[in-house]
């Protein structure tokens, strides 16, 4: 997956775009990734993230860096052998794109604030 373009609300991967907040996996776009509490990261909201099972994950938290990703889900994903980067999501796309082909990476992206 490359993703090709994120303005504020708007993010284009492999050609597509998404107005909505999404999960990229290796092989596939989740587009309607919802959190139990919207600017609140839990480990409850990547369930299917953790069961994908990637090496890496990045983590956009908005435009402006809004939404919060406490240090008990970085904990838990780090103890699921899942490397974690957090950015505000500019940055983020950056990191997911810069990551080498070998690697098996996800990508759990806030669109707004």
């Amino acid at each position: 997956m490359h993703i090709d373009g994120y303005v504020f609300g708007r993010i284009i991967i492999n050609e597509k775009t998404y107005s909505s907040d999404v999960i990229v996996y290796p092989d596939r776009v989740d587009p309607s990734w919802w959190r139990k509490e919207g600017h609140y990261l839990q480990k409850e909201d990547l369930s299917g993230i953790v069961a994908e099972k990637p090496e890496i994950l990045i983590i956009g938290t908005g435009h402006m860096g809004v939404m919060q990703v406490p240090e008990s889900t970085i904990a838990y994903l780090t103890k699921q052998g899942i490397e974690v980067h957090v950015e505000p999501t500019g940055k983020a796309v950056e990191i997911f794109n810069s990551q080498p082909a070998r690697k098996k990476v996800a990508g759990a992206f806030h669109l707004t604030c």
